[in-house]
């Protein structure tokens, strides 16, 4: 029975992966949908604050006990990036196709990667050198510079793929120190706050139906991020980090079905090789971490 079970359990990850990715597409097309009627920093505000909303229990909590120093120094730094990040890319999703805004999007674990060499100390072996370059090349059949014009859109999902990297590494050193959900509420608190001067500045009218249609962003994201961590929790990263490739399918059909966009190959292209060498990435690294745990032979009896 629990070999069974076992067998079941990167089933179980693909399907919470796959729930992750539709919930995250359910937020490109919304706030597509929203288009441009909303200045991108009141958008991302009101969508900021309903996730607030569901996370306020939690916030008592977090705060009972207080933090060092560091840790708020890494919370407010996160928030000030996780801002700017969430104002590009509310931008960029408003002005460029779906699958344009994706595709770009796969640049997050790039960066990651290469932050963690920088600050972490990590070492990047000559296997992962080569699949962050070619991951670099993607993303230029993506952009294609040179052969087409490349407009604030695109500079902007630019800077939010690197501002949620740069979020994500905040992420990875406040791990272990704080308890998950208390990471996630801090970065949702802070980003909340680092919105509101700018949404004040331009603050325009907003209906019933923009209202809903933000909170319904907000949950699908909350929803997004919990499949996700579901996910990680039953299966190998290496089981389930490929399922994100679907996400630049689903994007496409929802661009075509939805908005009447256009399919571009090279998109899907570019996207393709970001995707593969992410894959890789996590696959060697998998490989890695088995070799340090597992015992050497000659040592196995000890």
């Amino acid at each position: 029975m629990t070999k069974r079970m076992q067998e079941t359990r990167p089933v179980q990850g693909v399907l919470w992966m796959l729930a992750s990715g539709l919930s995250f597409v359910g937020v490109n097309g919304l706030v597509r949908w929203l288009g441009t009627d909303l200045p991108a920093a009141q958008g991302a505000f009101v969508r900021f604050g309903f996730g607030l909303l569901f996370l306020l229990p939690t916030l008592p909590a977090a705060f009972r006990g207080g933090f060092p120093a560091d840790v708020t120094r890494l919370f407010v730094l996160r928030g000030v990036v996780h801002t700017a990040a969430t104002i590009c890319w509310f931008y960029a999703m408003a002005r460029l196709p779906v699958a344009e805004v994706t595709a770009i999007g796969y640049l997050n674990p790039i960066v990651v990667t290469l932050g963690a060499v920088l600050f972490f100390g990590e070492v990047l072996a000559m296997r992962r050198i080569l699949a962050v370059l070619v991951a670099i090349c993607g993303a230029l059949i993506v952009l294609r510079p040179g052969l087409r014009e490349l407009g604030p859109g695109h500079l902007a999902q630019i800077t939010a793929a690197f501002g949620f990297g740069a979020s994500y590494l905040c992420a990875k050193a406040l791990t272990g120190r704080v308890p998950a959900t208390v990471i996630v509420a801090m970065m949702s608190l802070c980003v909340t706050i680092g919105l509101l001067p700018f949404a004040l500045r331009n603050w325009v009218p907003v209906s019933m139906v923009q209202v809903v249609a933000l909170a319904a962003v907000a949950l699908c994201a909350t929803v997004g991020h919990y499949c996700m961590m579901r996910a990680f929790a039953v299966a190998p990263m290496t089981v389930v980090q490929p399922v994100t490739f679907l996400q630049l399918v689903w994007a496409t059909l929802l661009g075509l079905l939805i908005f009447g966009e256009g399919i571009d190959g090279w998109v899907l292209l570019g996207g393709t090789i970001i995707i593969a060498a992410i894959c890789y990435i996590t696959w060697r690294e998998a490989v890695v971490r088995r070799r340090v745990v597992t015992p050497k032979v000659s040592a196995a009896g000890v």
